[in-house]
């Protein structure tokens, strides 16, 4: 029996909006999703505010009772200590974060993070009853010089290594040559690697596992392209970067099926 898995739509607000600026962009993006509530049953939403826009996130969410999840940018491989800068596991376990992004491009490209510090970093999230948002892709030059999925089919070995598959993970696909372009992947491209990427947590995680994960893309995703990403059978939801920032354009995007005559 196929597993139904809801529809993931990720706003990544990455450097962007203080904590003020955070409050009064939830209420306004809840207000708008509101207008429909079928929204919330179609899909769950998330939102990746900076560190910290994160208590006041929190707070809001817990005390208008909002069909918001929300989550961290990244995080600490390690628990506590002596590393500046770095923020624990523990520390968004006590914001009630119920995901992290981890190993994303800009992550990986400006601060040279190795897929073995993706690994640490996605058994430390799990450590901390988070659900780790694994990012992998290619560069344009990784897609000349190995075809597509090989890339991302390597990092994702590396980043599931010693990872408890009952614990829940989610997989986002970002072509780094599509991030900010404006020229996002087709469909297809997106969707051959998506199923090599279900196919590496099939071998590694099991079957069922596999079946329930949910696969996201991420690159240039707009309103005007959401539906076609989503009509894939391994493409499960939307890591948005720019677009989340967009209140009418993110709501857009997650009315995915307004855009499919659903």
């Amino acid at each position: 029996m196929a597993v139904k898995r809801t529809p993931f739509i990720a706003g990544n607000w990455k450097m962007n909006l203080d904590h003020l600026q955070s409050i009064a962009f939830v209420q306004k993006l809840a207000w708008s999703l509101a207008d429909a509530k079928h929204d919330f049953a179609d899909a769950e939403v998330a939102v990746f505010p900076p560190f910290t826009d994160l208590r006041s996130v929190q707070t809001l969410i817990a005390a208008d009772s909002l069909p918001l999840a929300y989550g961290a940018q990244d995080l600490s491989a390690h628990d506590s200590g002596a590393y500046t800068g770095e923020i624990s596991g523990a520390f968004l376990a006590q914001l009630d974060c119920t995901y992290v992004i981890i190993g994303h491009s800009e992550r990986r490209t400006l601060h040279h993070e190795t897929d073995l510090d993706v690994n640490a970093k996605v058994v430390a999230a799990q450590r901390h009853g988070l659900v780790p948002v694994i990012c992998v892709g290619e560069t344009a030059e990784d897609l000349e010089a190995h075809g597509p999925s090989a890339v991302p089919v390597r990092q994702l070995r590396t980043a599931l290594a010693g990872v408890d598959g009952s614990k829940g993970i989610v997989v986002a696909y970002e072509p780094v040559w599509a991030i900010g372009s404006g020229q996002a992947a087709t469909p297809e491209q997106a969707q051959q690697v998506c199923e090599a990427l279900r196919g590496v947590i099939a071998e590694l995680l099991g079957a069922d596992v596999a079946a329930a994960t949910r696969i996201l893309y991420g690159g240039s995703v707009k309103a005007t392209n959401i539906a076609s990403f989503l009509r894939e059978p391994d493409v499960d939801g939307a890591l948005v970067g720019g677009a989340s920032l967009d209140i009418d354009e993110f709501s857009s995007i997650v009315r995915f099926k307004k855009h499919v005559g659903a």
